[in-house]
C-alpha cells in the first residue's frame, strides 16, 4: 500500500493539490515533493477556508496536520 501511494504523489507531481487540515482549513497549491510521513512541499500555496483567498507562497505542510488529499483528476 505505502508504495501505491508513493507512485500515486510522485505522479502527481508539480501538479495542483487539495488539502484539507486538522485545523478545518483548505490549503492548495502545486505538490513539489513529499516524504514517508507525508509531509508536503508546496509551491504557490493558498489559503482557500474562508470567502478570501490568502496566497501562502512555499510551505511545509507536517503530514500529522493533514486529513485528506485530493488529487487532480486524470487527464483522459
Amino acid at each position: 500500500m505505502g508504495d501505491e501511494i508513493s507512485n500515486l504523489m510522485s505522479s502527481n507531481k508539480d501538479k495542483v493539490i487539495l488539502l484539507r487540515l486538522r485545523n478545518n482549513k483548505s490549503v492548495r497549491g502545486n505538490l513539489q515533493d513529499f516524504d514517508i510521513h507525508m509531509n508536503l512541499t508546496l509551491e504557490d500555496a493558498e489559503d482557500i477556508s474562508d470567502d478570501k483567498v490568502v496566497k501562502l507562497g512555499k510551505i511545509l505542510l507536517r503530514g500529522d496536520n493533514i486529513l485528506a488529499i485530493s488529487l487532480p483528476d486524470e487527464e483522459s
